[in-house]
Parts: structure tokens; sequence; C-alpha cells
């Protein structure tokens, strides 16, 4: 992991006041291929990039404060069973590359 990105998270749950649960951080290009459509370079690769396991309205108070710390990534998935819902955050940047999305 990114010692940069990782003192960003840990700044971001200092601030949250709570644990952040992680369901995934860094993927080696092979095990990232298997489970991502993003294949063998996709953002859990980089070590800047990590899902966190979370709903409903911890979900809703948690994007205020990731976005209060500009992380260049935003994913959420929302939707099925509680324990699948996640928020990723990452520090890709690039133009290319979009801010906000869901699963």
């Amino acid at each position: 992991m990114s010692k940069k990105f990782m003192a960003r998270l840990d700044a971001l749950r200092d601030t949250w006041g709570k644990p952040i649960y992680l369901s995934s951080a860094y993927r080696c290009p092979e095990h990232n291929n298997n489970v991502s459509s993003t294949g063998k370079k996709g953002p859990h690769t980089t070590g800047k990039a990590v899902d966190i396991l979370i709903y409903g309205g911890h979900a809703h108070a948690l994007l205020g404060f990731i976005i209060d710390f500009d992380f260049q990534g935003l994913g959420q998935h929302q939707k099925g069973k509680h324990a699948d819902r996640f928020i990723h955050i990452d520090d890709l940047g690039g133009k290319t590359r979009p801010w906000v999305w869901s699963y």
C-alpha cells in the first residue's frame, strides 16, 4: 500500500471517529484479474485504493467525510445484501478517470 494513501486513510478514520472495515485493499495483478473487470492493472493493484464495508445512514455520513478529504475516485455499491455493500475510494487521478460512479 502507498504510504501517502494510507496516511490519508488513517486521517479519514481519525476524523470519522469510528473503525473503518475494509473488504479489499491491495490485490496482486493475478487476483485482481480473477475478481474484477479491471483486469491485471485495476485500481487495487496500485496500493492506492480500498473498499470500505458500510451501508445505509453510515455510508451516507461517511461520504461527506470522504468528499472533504478529496479522494480522487469514489465508487459506491449500495444495493443487495448489507454485508456486500461498500464504498470504494482511491487516489489514482488522471483526466480520463471518473470521479464518482456506482456499481
